[in-house]
């Protein structure tokens, strides 16, 4: 049993459907259970519609919609045969329907609460499961639409929920039975519901997160994760050159390298693969014939100590200076007090005699951070930063690796470096017009003798 999850660029076009319909119907035999994100960018269209209906512009709100229902139609038409495209149609409609009704009620209220916004982002999935399905059945494969709320149990943390594991695996039991009779269930990934049956969210790319908790809650013999690159790559193509796909990496790797910004995999897609010992696949829908990424659980003995470099843009360090804290106690749980009082993660920390230097990827509540602290430090914020880590099991055993990394950096200034934290990770901070550069200068100083058993 395996469990396939596809992402919007998988299913962006007609085109994109076929071919993703083609690639479960070669894996009928191993009997697929099938997650969906949005096709294409639609979340993105209803988070846009969305704000609009909050901020009072319902013209503007109710054309984002139009523009969707109409992008929905033509997947539909270009997709299915007349019979099943006339219930696709109906059923599309019937969800706009019900959309529209739900945002000229935030138009008229000038209110978006969390509760809402999961509704209205949660009919992209709802959309795209029962289109798949259909498809599926279309080039005769036993594609069965499936409600993902009926199984995704969550708490109450709306567009940020967390999932009840033991709840979710529970009602899962039942797909497995379908799967052997040879049903190809369709999910919607992403979205779930509370006990009491209010729709939630795992938040943005929650698709992959749901993939492999129902991965976990099936028993899946390996999780895939299809999208547009051929698998987990040393570095990211988008911001240099010359980067290399990974045969296999361990689960420990492939976390760090989602923590630290890799866009192939969301950050907690490991967990529950990694608790039940499933295999996770990285692979391509535009060339399914490549091998991708196989992420396992134990280490994969390597030549190289680097596995890969990750970064992540958009960071901002905050400084905290007090000459309280020398030889004293309790001010780091004063000052991290602050940061949890309004929900905001820290990702990197250095500290001094006096000093601490924090990384956020999160601004949202930094004006109201920064006049907390004040009350007891002198803090200054510097944006427009960025993460890079490189990452590699071998990195803790190997010496000098922190040594050729600053020489191969050469010019460009190191604002924070963090070993030691994690036994897999080096982390640096630089600005962010500075990133392609170090990015680039590392990926040459690591990649250039590859050990073929692990690299291709």
């Amino acid at each position: 049993m395996i469990v396939m999850k596809f992402g919007g660029s998988s299913l962006e076009s007609p085109e994109a459907i076929q071919r993703v319909c083609h690639i479960v119907k070669e894996r009928v035999p191993q009997a697929p259970l099938v997650v969906v994100s949005a096709h294409g960018a639609t979340t993105n269209r209803l988070l846009q519609a969305a704000r609009e209906a909050r901020a009072g512009r319902r013209e503007g709100m109710e054309d984002l919609l139009r523009q969707l229902r109409e992008y929905h139609h033509e997947l539909v038409r270009d997709t299915l045969s007349n019979g099943r495209a006339e219930t696709a149609l109906g059923a599309v409609d019937d969800h706009f329907d019900k959309l529209l009704e739900v945002l000229r009620g935030v138009a008229v209220l000038g209110e978006l609460t969390p509760r809402t916004l999961d509704t209205v982002m949660s009919f992209g999935e709802r959309i795209s499961s029962r289109l798949v399905a259909l498809a599926l059945c279309e080039q005769g494969v036993a594609g069965s639409a499936v409600d993902a709320r009926d199984y995704m149990v969550t708490d109450e943390r709306h567009t940020q929920a967390q999932p009840n594991l033991a709840a979710t695996y529970a009602r899962l039991v039942p797909l497995r039975a379908a799967i052997r009779q040879g049903q190809v269930p369709v999910l919607g990934g992403f979205i779930g519901a509370t006990e009491e049956g209010v729709t939630s969210t795992l938040g943005r790319g929650g698709s992959d997160f749901s993939a492999s908790i129902i991965g976990a809650g099936v028993e899946a013999d390996e999780i895939q994760i299809w999208t547009d690159v051929d698998g987990v790559l040393t570095s990211d193509p988008r911001v240099i050159s010359n980067v290399h796909r990974l045969r296999a990496i361990s689960f420990a790797e492939a976390s760090e390298l989602a923590y630290f910004g890799a866009k192939v995999l969301h950050p907690a897609t490991m967990l529950p693969a990694m608790q039940k010992g499933i295999p996770v696949r990285v692979l391509n829908s535009r060339r399914p014939h490549v091998e991708g990424t196989r992420i396992v659980p134990d280490v994969q003995p390597c030549r190289n100590p680097v596995k890969a470099i990750a970064c992540k843009k958009g960071i901002t360090v905050v400084n905290v200076h007090s000459t309280r804290m020398l030889m004293a106690h309790g001010f780091l749980r004063r000052m991290f007090e602050v940061f949890d009082r309004f929900e905001t993660p820290v990702d990197m920390v250095c500290t001094s005699e006096v000093s601490v230097s924090l990384t956020l990827d999160n601004t949202d509540r930094l004006v109201e951070i920064v006049a907390e602290l004040e009350r007891f430090s002198t803090v200054s914020a510097e944006g427009a930063q960025a993460t890079v880590a490189i990452v590699g099991d071998s990195i803790r055993y190997t010496p000098g690796i922190t040594a050729r990394a600053l020489a191969a950096l050469g010019g460009v200034n190191v604002r924070m470096i963090s070993q030691g934290a994690s036994l897999l990770n080096l982390s640096l901070v630089v600005a962010e017009d500075q990133l392609h550069t170090a990015m680039q200068a590392l990926h040459d100083e690591f990649f250039q003798d590859l050990d073929p058993e692990v690299f291709a």
